[in-house]
């Protein structure tokens, strides 16, 4: 008996991966977060399975649900919205877990931000201009940020920045991050991303507010940084002409110039 931890995706039931769709398939129990994961999932449950909405439930009402599962010998599909890895609550599941001895395993998920540049068709990582994403939030009642972890500190390197479960304090966003990236840095709000009520909202640090009023008060990722208007940027040296790589030397004395892998 295994807990299968699956990544369910940003919520088109398209988005999940072949792995985590076969382990659904044959797992007799599936417990998921009902709040975020679309429904449609579940239609890759096996026909009986047992199928528990864990979002009104306590973390001992889900410990409860899976000891009964490995009492029973059955494994369970154990569905979080986009990628385990971040704000996901797996990990005090899956200390419970090692201090009972039930074993477990782990399967990712195509996590929000990912989707949501898609959504914007933007590369979050642009030559010159950012080469890191920051993946932060805001205080919420839930759980608090580390007293080093705050919007300032991160807007200090520029770096582009995707700010989760935040959406409700949007003004203060805005405040802490105009005086390091200036009024009119580019801002996109993504409601939903690849769900079918999916909604963007684009405008800049000085008007995202206002353009922002009548979106809906929950589920919206915040994207800033110069990357998501710019048009003007470095292209990558990877596919440049005279850039020497392994798979396109440039010359005969290349280091990358002798046999290939294959060759032997």
């Amino acid at each position: 008996m295994t807990v299968h931890f699956i990544g369910a995706g940003p919520g088109a039931p398209d988005l999940l991966t072949l792995r985590g769709r076969d382990l659904i398939a044959t797992s007799p129990v599936c417990l998921y977060a009902g709040s975020l994961v679309p429904s449609a999932l579940l239609d890759h449950c096996p026909p009986g399975a047992r199928i528990v909405n864990t979002a009104p439930l306590s973390l001992d009402e889900i410990m409860a649900e899976i000891a009964a599962a490995h009492a029973a010998g059955h494994d369970i599909a154990r569905l979080h919205s986009g990628d385990l890895s971040i704000w996901s609550a797996m990990g005090e599941q899956l200390r419970r877990l090692r201090a009972l001895g039930i074993p477990f395993d782990i399967t990712p998920g195509v996590p929000a931000f990912a989707a949501a540049a898609a959504a914007l068709e933007a590369e979050l990582t642009l030559p010159g201009l950012a080469q890191s994403v920051v993946l932060t939030r805001t205080p919420g009642r839930a759980s608090a940020m580390p007293p080093a972890e705050t919007l300032t500190a991160f807007a200090a390197t520029g770096a582009t920045l995707a700010i989760h479960l935040s959406i409700h304090r949007l003004a203060d966003v805005v405040a802490d991050l105009s005086p390091h990236y200036g009024a009119d840095c580019p801002v996109a709000i993504v409601w939903r991303a690849s769900w079918p009520e999916q909604r963007i909202v684009r405008g800049t640090l000085a008007t995202i507010v206002a353009a922002a009023l009548d979106g809906p008060g929950r589920t919206g990722l915040i994207l800033v940084g110069r990357v998501l208007a710019a048009e003007d940027f470095d292209e990558s040296s990877l596919y440049a002409t005279g850039y020497d790589r392994r798979f396109r030397p440039q010359t005969a004395d290349s280091p990358f110039a002798g046999p290939s892998d294959d060759a032997a």
